[in-house]
């Protein structure tokens, strides 16, 4: 698995980051400070969940549909994924289905069009 953002102001994005949207998450990118060592960061916010429990099951689920979907990341980027409410309803293979989705339209849109990342496109479009 990738490295962690730590720092508060990693985690600052701006309106034309690229980003992707899913009823479970919304998945931000922006041009990695380091280059070929992406790294990745997940935010629970006490405004959406009340309660601790609920903050740490929504990282947890996010960081296993990241591990499942990690070939689909582009190394030109940093991720910021931020939970959603309905996260907490959602099977393994739901979330799975969403964060693939969300990858490859963020490498499809955004990410540069190298030899690498049009050959994830092509195996993952199967």
């Amino acid at each position: 698995m990738r490295d962690t953002i730590k720092k508060h102001s990693d985690f600052m994005m701006t309106e034309t980051d690229p980003s992707a949207r899913s009823a479970f998450f919304i998945v931000r990118a922006k041009n990695t400070v380091f280059p070929g060592d992406a790294r990745v960061g997940f935010t629970a916010t006490k405004h959406t969940f009340k309660l601790a429990v609920d903050r740490n099951r929504a990282k947890r689920l996010m960081r296993d549909w990241v591990r499942f979907c990690d070939g689909l990341m582009a190394p030109e980027f940093d991720y910021v994924f931020i939970a959603r409410q309905p996260i907490l309803t959602a099977t393994r293979d739901m979330g799975r289905d969403a964060m693939a989705k969300a990858l490859k339209h963020i490498l499809k849109k955004y990410a540069p069009k190298t030899p690498t990342n049009l050959a994830k496109i092509i195996k993952h479009s199967a």
